[in-house]
């Protein structure tokens, strides 16, 4: 791989001390109308890691341009405060139960969660009123020096906790060691900085988001790494019979988005991946070279644990972005038709390997 290596002209200790700080369906279209309640203020449910923080101001300053007043609710996780690595019995929620349960206490009225950690299981009692314009979907390899996946010596040890990320590391350097993290941004860019990792994996949206751009990293191209369904987007749920909560968030709703991690979604439901299969999926919206007619275009993988097998398959189907309901049918189907696709080819076993 070409090193792209993003803006680094700090070493990794001086960019330390200047940043350190202690199934989706069926889908409810948002439908934008002024909230009669004009001077409730809206609770924000979030939780405590900085990233999170970041997340839920940006959602509290988007409704502020639509003159929507709110306050934070900051809370802690269960995947906050137990930091053994996933497995089975506890992946399920681990990062939204308690965010969700806020709304259901009447603690809050919005919970705003990283889509990609938000199950695919339908609970009748939230609504996903809106998901924003997405950042970026792609992962990066995050070490001291900056250096690219190829330059790393042989056997080194690599961070991250992700199935995904471990099989489709382990596909391009079956040397490496990859050991699990847990933790924050901050915490695990402060066990890179000790010395127990050679480089960690990190979701560039959360080093965009938190402005880190001097941060010695070097971003993976699509085909080195897929992202986890949903990565890069947010997910805010209200209560499903908290009309105001839905229609002040749903001017948020961005659809091509929606669109995106609808399909992508529908793919880890259909095939019960849950948060430990190493699936990965990219939703696109592309205009054709005539430019008269838009596509939803609809990339999934499944892989072994070990990454020494690769399932791919790929669909697209036309989409109106000027409608709602029809063409969330069309970006379910699409997500429907690519798992079918997946599971004809084998899906099921990997996906029982890494359980």
């Amino acid at each position: 791989m070409a090193a792209v290596v993003a803006r680094c002209p700090l070493i990794f200790d001086d960019w330390i001390k200047l940043n350190d700080s202690s199934t989706p369906s069926p889908e409810r279209i948002p439908t934008p109308q002024v909230p009669a309640d004009s001077d409730r203020i809206i609770r924000i449910a979030t939780r405590e890691s900085p990233l999170a923080m970041w997340q839920a101001r940006y959602v509290a300053s988007r409704l502020k341009e639509h003159g929507v007043a709110t306050e934070l609710v900051p809370l802690v996780s269960k995947g906050d405060t137990d930091l053994r690595p996933i497995d089975g019995t506890r992946q399920v929620g681990l990062f939204t139960k308690r965010i969700q349960q806020a709304l259901v206490d009447d603690e809050a009225d919005v919970a705003v969660h990283s889509l990609k950690d938000l199950p695919t299981q339908v609970d009748e009692r939230f609504s996903l009123a809106a998901v924003p314009v997405r950042e970026t979907v792609r992962d990066s390899l995050v070490s001291v020096d900056g250096v690219s996946l190829d330059d790393l010596p042989q056997g080194a040890i690599v961070g991250t906790g992700s199935t995904r990320r471990i099989a489709q590391l382990r596909s391009i350097r079956s040397d490496l060691e990859v050991l699990p993290i847990r933790g924050n941004v901050q915490t695990r860019l402060a066990k890179l900085r000790g010395g127990e990792f050679d480089a960690i994996v990190l979701a560039e949206a959360g080093v965009v988001r938190l402005e880190m751009h001097d941060l010695p990293r070097v971003p993976f191209s699509l085909k080195q790494m897929l992202p986890a369904p949903g990565q890069g987007a947010l997910g805010i749920e209200v209560r499903s019979d908290d009309e105001f909560a839905f229609a002040a968030l749903s001017k948020l709703d961005d659809r091509p988005t929606r669109l995106a991690v609808i399909a992508e979604r529908t793919v880890l439901a259909e095939l019960h991946g849950g948060c430990l299969a190493p699936i990965a999926a990219l939703g696109t919206i592309e205009q054709t070279p005539d430019s008269e007619t838009t596509e939803l275009s609809l990339t999934a993988v499944v892989l072994s644990p070990d990454g020494s097998r690769r399932l791919q398959e790929q669909a697209r189907c036309r989409v109106d972005l000027n409608t709602a309901t029809a063409e969330v049918a069309s970006a379910e189907s699409l997500g429907g038709r690519v798992a079918e696709a997946l599971r004809s080819d084998g899906a099921g076993e990997l996906i029982a390997a890494a359980r």
